[in-house]
């Protein structure tokens, strides 16, 4: 009885191993792709170490959320215009110069919050399509042009302000950024039922999605990643959602520009991967000449790029001001450098055609936990800028020995 249960045992082994090999070996292939969200929450885990639990308290946690929405809203359109191959220096100068025009228009004329949201993401779209009319139909480097922009616009907001700091916003206004969702349940032993029922329907319309997508590769004969794989990533996804949502929920709930994040996250993570548009964007950065040739208007892609780079511009402008409750000469000051980081330490190449929307939204956290961790630490800033330039050179090093490999 012993033979026979280790022979009809036997098969097992090679079985495990060979998961175990094809495991590895997508690892191996894709290590690029998980990298920077084993970084990313090894970075949480250092910082909550460090900070003796600090990190992870909701208050800090609503803090981080609300530091690094401007930077995220940003960061996707950047993403576009670098993987079409471009750049885009001017974002922090737009984003300042929206904030001063919502400043005058509500502030000082006492425009209505809506259509002075609308008319500031409409400029910021104008001035995102004339950049983009000067780099695809002009033929001018994006880098020369937008260096431009960026000194234009920073002027121009210094002078709609007349140098001076205008606010504070009506209270409306200023809930974009710092209001959170209503709540429609009660709440119990001090959790807001809403925000965290909210969490666990994320985490598990994010299980559910995955899995169907996977359903949809194997049944196409597309190489889908191990089952093992796909079972840990959508775990730890989904229980990371599940804890922000509880975490969240035993303080005031889920922020409103969380709200705002999530879906314009979900939106261009469908328009790169599932749409034609997004698919083009990635044939303009790969290899421009050929995606030309097969009869893709290039220079219509480059122009629309830009124009949505500009209205999110506008929009993190709003959202900065409202976070502030006034608008200033110097805001957007740096923030392209780091939108710029976001992408590239998420995965972007700087040669254009690579990059997903996942990977930029974790990259502008890892910029944002460390931001962050350091600061309650007591690092100064003059150190948390040598470490974060260190961190952004050995993302793009990484990149390039992977490309020349």
């Amino acid at each position: 009885m012993n033979e026979k249960t280790a022979t009809a045992a036997l098969p097992a082994a090679p079985a495990r191993t060979a998961a175990q090999s094809s495991a590895a070996s997508f690892l191996k292939h894709h290590l690029r792709e998980y990298g920077m969200l084993i970084c990313l929450i090894a970075i949480m885990v250092f910082f909550q170490v460090v900070t003796d639990g600090t990190l992870m308290q909701p208050l800090n946690l609503t803090n981080l959320v609300l530091q690094n929405s401007y930077i995220v809203i940003m960061a996707l359109g950047m993403l576009l215009v670098i993987v079409a191959g471009h750049i885009d220096l001017s974002v922090g100068s737009v984003c300042g110069f929206v904030g001063a025009v919502a400043a005058v228009l509500m502030v000082e004329h006492d425009w209505p919050v809506l259509p002075a949201v609308l008319l500031c993401i409409a400029a910021g779209a104008l001035v995102g399509a004339v950049q983009g009319w000067f780099v695809a139909y002009a033929r001018i480097p994006s880098f020369i042009v937008t260096l431009a922009g960026m000194l234009v616009f920073k002027g121009l907001a210094l002078a709609v302000l007349q140098g001076q700091s205008v606010g504070p916003f009506p209270e409306v206004f200023q809930r974009l950024s710092s209001g959170f969702i209503p709540e429609a349940l009660a709440s119990t032993g001090g959790l807001r039922l809403t925000s965290l029922l909210l969490g666990v329907a994320a985490g598990a319309a994010f299980a559910i999605a995955g899995w169907r997508t996977r359903q949809r590769q194997l049944a196409h004969g597309i190489g889908a990643e191990p089952l093992v794989i796909f079972v840990a990533r959508n775990a730890i996804f989904a229980l990371l959602m599940v804890g922000f949502a509880w975490l969240m929920a035993s303080y005031k709930g889920l922020p409103n520009v969380l709200v705002v994040m999530a879906v314009l996250i979900l939106l261009f993570d469908f328009v790169t991967r599932r749409t034609t548009l997004g698919r083009r964007i990635y044939a303009l950065g790969g290899n421009e000449k050929a995606a030309r040739l097969s009869g893709i208007d290039t220079r219509r892609l480059s122009f629309y790029a830009f124009m949505n780079m500009g209205a999110l511009a506008g929009l993190a402008g709003l959202v900065f001001a409202a976070r502030l409750n006034t608008a200033t000469p110097k805001a957007g000051l740096g923030f392209e450098l780091d939108v710029i980081a976001a992408c590239f330490i998420g995965g972007a190449s700087a040669s254009g055609g690579v990059g997903k929307v996942t990977g930029a939204v974790i990259g502008a956290f890892v910029m944002g936990v460390m931001n962050n961790g350091m600061s309650i630490m007591g690092i100064g800033i003059d150190y948390q800028q040598v470490i974060k330039g260190l961190v952004l050179l050995a993302a793009v090093f990484i990149d390039v020995y992977h490309k020349n490999r």
